[in-house]
Parts: C-alpha cells; structure tokens; sequence
C-alpha cells in the first residue's frame, strides 16, 4: 500500500527565458492547495500529498501539476480551478474534463 491516497506533483520551475510555471504563479497556487488541503482535512499520510516539482516538461501547457497514482494532469488559471480539482479530483475521484492536459 502507498503512503499516500493521491500524491500531487506541482510545477514551480523557474526559468531564465520563456514561459515557466513559476512566472505564471505556481509557488502561490502550491501554497494553497497545501493549505486548502490542511482545513479540509485531506493532506497526510494515508491522504493527499502536495509536492512542488521542477520541470515537468510542459512548459507551453503551464501551469501544470499532475496527480498520481491517477497519471492526470492538469492546466489551471486561478483558485477558481484549484478548488475544482481538489473538490472533484481529490475529494470525489473524478476527473476534471475541462482542466485536463
């Protein structure tokens, strides 16, 4: 058995030149779904773990995070959308069509 239920990857990778995850506020949107987590009760073991990540290799589609073992990935713009994936992927087990890479 895993550690964890669901353990979610999060890019924050910085770069020099180009688009990175980073510029378009991944360390914010980590920290929130971190804290979100805690008060719902859903963050550690046994539960969800949130994780930043360097390059996840998909800078054109960013931000990204992926969530395992379910092999999803997504793309999101604000809180708005990180509230749908905790809610429905996290919480409920489904899949966020919309937000799906």
């Amino acid at each position: 058995m895993s550690y964890f239920k669901q353990h979610l990857f999060i890019c924050t990778n910085k770069r020099e030149e180009g688009s990175c995850c980073a510029g378009l506020g991944a360390e914010n949107a980590r920290h929130y779904l971190k804290k979100r987590c805690k008060e719902l009760g859903i963050h550690g073991k046994g539960l969800v773990r949130i994780n930043n990540a360097g390059c996840l290799d998909r800078c054109e589609q960013g931000p990204v995070l992926v969530i395992y073992p379910e092999e999803t990935w997504y793309t999101y713009i604000d809180r708005d959308d990180l509230d749908e994936i905790i809610t429905r992927h996290l919480q409920q087990g489904q899949i966020v069509e919309r937000l799906k890479l």
